[in-house]
């Protein structure tokens, strides 16, 4: 279904007839009082703005979403100046609102898809859910905020791409932001013969974590028997760290694990199929 646009019934002819008649009517005083109602909703457009200025720097608002407020207000109150300066002179309202009427649902339907888009970016940023600089999980892609607009999100990739996610996207799916809080937790896990004796498997693991100068202590490291499969042992390690910290944690106790089980001897197992070859 199409829509269809509200049109104005004004013609050029009434609209020469009626500037006409403001001429005829207008006077002096009238002029002056125009002028003097004109610099009083000046006045009080600066003044409430000077107010949205402050109370959005007090609630620490993005700088994005507070410049395209300050511009929205502002071009509402030139738009309700105008009527009341129109109103005073005689001016038909009716057909001033009109005329916009008709230009908005133009621009709104034009703009559709980029006003989603908008809207799914003022949401953004006022709801918070990342800042630059915190990695994420966003519109089903994974990197570095690099800038957030209005229109889109630039993530920057760990292969170094910039990718531009429409607001839209994001604002309308799960986003994970890695960075929020302070702390992380690295789990892994380590799958070790049966032939291991558990206690031994634990300890060396709790000694690896304690040797690492980034594994933190509070909350305490959880290191325990988790699985027992059908050729082997699961045992789970959970440490925390600082949040800037967990790549390089979960590497080198990936890493340190597995050479402190080679020095110790104890069997790290993977699948395997034995065969057995009988003779009648």
């Amino acid at each position: 279904m199409s829509a269809e646009l509200p049109t104005s019934t004004t013609t050029p002819e009434e609209t020469v007839e009626v500037f006409e008649q403001i001429a005829k009517g207008m006077t002096w005083d009238k002029a002056l009082y125009s002028v003097l109602l004109f610099l009083v909703c000046l006045a009080v457009m600066k003044t409430v703005m000077s107010i949205i200025d402050r109370t959005m720097t007090r609630l620490k608002v993005e700088p994005t979403v507070h410049k395209f407020t300050r511009s929205c207000l502002k071009v509402l109150m030139w738009v309700i100046t105008g009527l009341i300066v129109a109103g005073y002179l005689d001016v038909p309202v009716n057909s001033l609102v009109t005329v916009l009427g008709v230009i908005g649902v133009a621009l709104s339907l034009s703009l559709q898809g980029s006003l989603s888009n908008l809207a799914g970016g003022i949401t953004v940023m006022a709801s918070r859910p990342f800042a630059v600089g915190d990695y994420v999980e966003a519109g089903g892609v994974s990197g570095t905020v690099n800038e957030i607009g209005l229109v889109y999100t630039k993530l920057k990739t760990i292969d170094n791409k910039i990718i531009f996610i429409p607001n839209g996207e994001i604002s309308g799916e799960k986003i994970i932001n890695y960075n929020k809080q302070e702390q992380r937790r690295v789990d892994l896990t380590f799958t070790v013969s049966y032939d291991a004796d558990p206690e031994q498997v634990k300890e060396i693991m709790r000694q690896v974590i304690g040797a690492h100068p980034k594994a933190l202590f509070t909350p305490e490291p959880f290191v325990r028997t988790t699985a027992l499969g059908e050729s082997s042992v699961s045992y789970t390690l959970r440490a925390w760290c600082a949040t800037e910290d967990y790549w390089d944690l979960y590497y080198d106790l990936l890493e340190q694990v597995r050479a402190a089980f080679d020095r110790e001897g104890v069997e790290l197992t993977y699948n395997h199929l034995n065969v057995h070859i009988m003779k009648e």
